[in-house]
């Protein structure tokens, strides 16, 4: 089971986020945000923002960092580390089997990520079996993607997908990106995309829409 950071915003949640971090941070890089997005009057929340593994990431010369898989080149989508992403699909879903013996079944159970953390949050949570409320992409895109239409679970083909990207990423271009929405309304998801005028980041008004979207479907 991967470490992580948990923080509960209250006592006996029934609704958990399992945020996944990006290349090279660690499961503390989203901690702040937890005040900034939920208010006092929500119910009772677990977050749970795990720590990757440390691997030797190609791009960056071979150096050991924590990463969800390796990254061989700038072009995000070609030689894609298919074996890292599934393995790291796995580490997922053992912290979601977790979530589900503490009593937080897949409905009542989101999924986030930013960067590399939101692509794993993404190829998790649609082939994940159970229904869940919803899968948060941030300035990401989706991996094996020549793969999702046939992998992809019916019991997230309606899932709520909400996807935020900054118009300038230098990392993980904005059409690329959006490319990746296409192909995910192309066959058949609903995709509530937001773009800001920002780099590889958050941003306040990011945050704004994200607790709103997350008021409407998390405790739906």
């Amino acid at each position: 089971m991967l470490p992580c950071v948990e923080i509960e915003t209250g006592p006996n949640p029934r609704h958990a986020v399992l945020w996944l971090h990006g290349l090279g941070a660690d499961g503390h890089d989203f901690e702040p945000i937890v005040p900034e997005l939920v208010p006092p009057d929500w119910p009772p929340l677990r977050f749970v923002f795990p720590h990757a593994p440390v691997r030797p990431v190609t791009l960056n010369g071979g150096m050991p960092m924590r990463a969800w898989y390796d990254i061989a080149g700038l072009d995000l989508g070609a030689r894609q580390d298919e074996a890292g992403i599934r393995a790291s699909i796995a580490e997922v879903e053992a912290l979601m089997r977790r979530e589900h013996a503490r009593g937080i079944d897949s409905q009542r159970l989101l999924l986030a990520g930013f960067s590399q953390g939101g692509a794993i949050a993404l190829a998790t949570g649609l082939r994940h079996a159970g229904r869940l409320a919803g899968i948060v992409a941030l300035s990401t895109y989706l991996p094996l993607m020549e793969t999702t239409a046939v992998e992809s679970s019916t019991g997230n083909a309606s899932v709520p997908i909400f996807w935020g990207h900054g118009s300038l990423d230098p990392i993980v271009p904005l059409a690329l990106g959006a490319r990746s929405r296409e192909y995910l309304e192309e066959v058949g998801h609903a995709v509530d995309w937001h773009d800001y005028p920002m780099a590889h980041q958050v941003c306040a008004r990011e945050i704004a829409d994200l607790r709103n979207w997350l008021s409407a479907h998390l405790f739906a």
